[in-house]
């Protein structure tokens, strides 16, 4: 079976085909060229590495977020469109769970992250259980490098944490990040090209039989949209 992975949400973002569970491309987002230009001829040479064609997917995994607004939507409404017309079953799944998995398949707490601008953070923490059974531990967020720690410090039963991100530099400095490097962790980080990850998940919640109707498939933006935060309402104007 063709396996199409995309990960739009950031500008690191990928495109990966497998088939029957190999990586047969990972196409990756190395320029700024904006996503609704991007993508398309990036799938279309993904595919055409594995010889196959949009016709011959047989699932389209999508990381549904967080992420940047317009780059998140550009992968669900190009995903939503595939469904229309060709008919391809989609899973959704998370970014940060998908990098929590980059750190490996023990038992235990992983804090996975990425840069959301603006000094913050997209953060979410999981745990494996000794059944490789992965569980989000409350709600994934944005929130500034050093609270996260702090987070993950009051939300990990005092159990060490595996760290995964993509940007260990924005916690280095972080006085809480500096208490937990002193009891021996390290913050892991995470390769690019998470496309590849987000298509393996797809496969495995596919297995299960835990599809996403596509009317339901909706972004995990986790922050309002800048239009959110300065709208005024008209009534307020001039106040």
């Amino acid at each position: 079976m063709i396996i199409l992975g995309i990960d739009s949400c950031e500008g690191r973002g990928s495109v990966a085909v497998l088939r029957d569970g190999a990586l047969v491309s990972l196409q990756k987002h190395e320029s700024a060229e904006d996503y609704s230009s991007w993508l398309l001829p990036a799938v279309g040479r993904g595919l055409g590495a594995a010889g196959a064609s949009l016709r011959d997917v047989g699932l389209v995994a999508v990381a549904a977020g967080p992420g940047s607004f317009t780059g998140v939507r550009v992968g669900l409404t190009t995903v939503k469109a595939w469904v229309e017309v060709f008919g391809v079953r989609v899973v959704g799944v998370s970014r940060l769970e998908v990098m929590a998995r980059e750190v490996g398949d023990a038992p235990g707490f992983v804090a996975a992250s990425f840069d959301a601008q603006r000094g913050q953070v997209f953060g979410g923490l999981y745990r494996n259980s000794d059944k490789g059974s992965w569980r989000m531990i409350e709600q994934e967020m944005v929130i500034a490098p050093d609270e996260f720690v702090k987070w993950v410090e009051r939300n990990s039963d005092g159990k060490t944490v595996r760290w995964s991100t993509l940007d260990p530099e924005l916690f280095v400095d972080a006085p809480s990040w500096k208490e937990r490097a002193a009891k021996g962790e390290t913050l892991l980080r995470c390769r690019d090209g998470l496309a590849a990850g987000v298509a393996a998940l797809g496969e495995e919640r596919a297995k299960e039989g835990k599809f996403t109707d596509s009317l339901l498939l909706d972004a995990n933006y986790v922050r309002r949209s800048d239009a959110e935060i300065f709208w005024k309402d008209p009534a307020s104007h001039g106040k």
